[in-house]
């Protein structure tokens, strides 16, 4: 269901700077692991039989990322900054900068896996918020979640073989 923009939410910039916010915000996430890098002590890491390639990694969550963003801009458009649905989308973007650090800089496999079961708690409750601004926003997030679940499934595998 599209609510359209009131007085109340009306926009303070125009639609195509708040998109680049959005996909600088979105990326920005990424940068932690530019400070915690996968290093020597992941590679020498069990790995589960379901692991994916290493390359794999980049292209999806660039995919992910781009879709995050468009869906806490429709979001942005219907309801402007200062709404629930685009807190919450801040919090899941904090949580989702929040695993690097956890797995890759200090090493702790379990807490990872709880920030992560966290974040797609948060995801599912951004898809629910987002539902009722719009559709289109909520489900650009399912593949997020989609992988999110994957990804809990192998930091568990990384976490019981290790």
């Amino acid at each position: 269901m599209n609510m359209p923009a009131n007085s109340n939410t009306r926009r303070t910039l125009p639609a195509a700077i708040a998109l680049l916010v959005f996909v600088l915000l979105s990326f920005s996430a990424s940068l932690t692991g530019y400070f915690f890098p996968p290093g020597e002590w992941y590679a020498s890491l069990n790995r589960p039989a379901f692991a994916p390639p290493n390359w794999v990694f980049g292209p999806v969550w660039t995919v992910l990322y781009i879709l995050i963003a468009l869906s806490g801009w429709l979001v942005w458009r219907q309801v402007g900054w200062r709404s629930r649905q685009v807190a919450l989308w801040g919090v899941q973007m904090l949580l989702n900068a929040l695993w690097t650090p956890l797995f890759f800089g200090l090493n702790w496999l379990a807490l990872a896996a709880v920030e992560m079961a966290l974040l797609w708690i948060a995801i599912l409750a951004c898809m629910a918020a987002f539902r009722h601004v719009s559709t289109t926003a909520s489900w650009l997030m399912a593949p997020y979640l989609l992988w999110v679940s994957f990804a809990l499934l192998l930091n568990l595998g990384f976490w019981w073989l290790n």
